[in-house]
């Protein structure tokens, strides 16, 4: 459906009605100091409600997991295994998040002096890898099944039961713990919501495959297995292109950088010009510089507060891993840094 003129004409007022609010909160940023917001204890509650979400999703997924491995074993479909290899694809996930962070909450500023925000996104790679050179095989073997004259795939009335009966269970308690998680603004936790729509989804496409299987044809089954890893292989395709543009320094969006910029400009009084304003990932994070105009007859002393202070500002903000602030008399040289000399 193509959008016409009063959708495009709706969306540039919702891009300005989002401005104006970015704009409000760093005016109550330069102002007050801070960002307004929920109280401590609400903060402190709202916190231990997300972490408890967190927590029930890591158990669910490990009893889940468990009963889709009993649920392989019993049936040997290929399509069953393919769902299970996308449950143990959400447990590994959630050790990396898990691990990182808590490598991220313990930093060591003499042998890591910019941190440790690069990990996640690390940790994710390699683990994209792995997920990606299994879902490869499973596609491997559901292909050399289906060219195969190996016996029929069959399942007894107490295999189909326990299948049908576990697959189905599990599938209930994803559409359970979905619409839980579904309720929190974390972003944590709803990409937790996320990954367990998308575990209904795989746990519905693999019970009706191996269904099909069972009372149609054969071949059902490696198809719905190959449809399954198709699927976790361009998930985590998708997922490693978001993290490889957070590693390589990616710009932040335009709209972002006009909030920065709002911020700067109504710092202080005493800024003349703003000349650099730039924000770019580190990991989860932004890096962001920032170069001002003040005076040039200014004290050192009132310029270095006017610098520091932005700076505190600046990393205030959630989305920001460390901001530096760069104090100038004029704007009207060259860039500062050696590879703008180059271009």
């Amino acid at each position: 459906m193509v959008s016409g003129p009063e959708d495009n004409v709706a969306e540039y007022y919702q891009q300005q009605v989002e401005m104006l609010e970015s704009f409000s909160e760093m005016d109550a940023l330069a102002e007050r100091g801070f960002i307004p917001g929920m109280s401590k204890e609400e903060r402190e509650r709202l916190a231990r409600s997300e972490t408890l979400a967190i927590r029930i999703s890591n158990i669910a997924n490990m009893v889940l997991f468990a009963a889709k491995v009993y649920a392989s074993m019993r049936s040997g479909s290929l399509a069953i295994i393919a769902s299970t290899l996308d449950s143990l694809l959400d447990l590994l996930s959630g050790f990396i998040l898990w691990f990182t962070a808590f490598s991220m909450s313990t930093p060591n500023p003499y042998q890591y002096p910019i941190g440790k925000k690069r990990m996640q996104p690390l940790g994710i790679l390699v683990f994209a890898s792995v997920m990606a050179t299994l879902g490869l095989q499973i596609i491997l073997e559901s292909v050399r099944t289906m060219v195969s004259n190996e016996d029929e795939f069959n399942l007894t009335n107490e295999q189909e039961r326990w299948v049908v009966g576990i697959m189905l269970g599990v599938t209930l308690t994803k559409l359970l713990l979905m619409f839980y998680c579904h309720t929190f603004t974390n972003e944590i936790v709803k990409a937790y919501a996320q990954d367990h729509f998308f575990d209904v989804i795989t746990n519905i496409i693999g019970l009706v495959a191996v269904l099909l299987a069972n009372y149609i044809d054969d071949w059902m089954d490696p198809v719905g297995a190959i449809i399954l890893a198709l699927y976790t292989i361009r998930t985590w395709s998708m997922t490693v292109l978001e993290n490889v543009n957070s590693l390589v320094g990616r710009s932040a969006a335009p709209e972002y950088l006009q909030k920065l910029t709002y911020l700067c400009w109504n710092h202080h009084k005493a800024i003349k010009n703003i000349d650099t304003v730039r924000a770019y990932t580190f990991g989860s994070h932004y890096f962001v510089e920032v170069d001002i105009v003040l005076p040039a007859n200014m004290a050192l002393q009132e310029a270095h507060d006017i610098g520091e202070s932005l700076q505190e500002k600046l990393e205030l903000l959630p989305d920001i891993e460390r901001a530096f602030v760069h104090l100038d008399y004029e704007f009207s040289h060259k860039p500062e840094h050696a590879q703008a000399h180059a271009l």
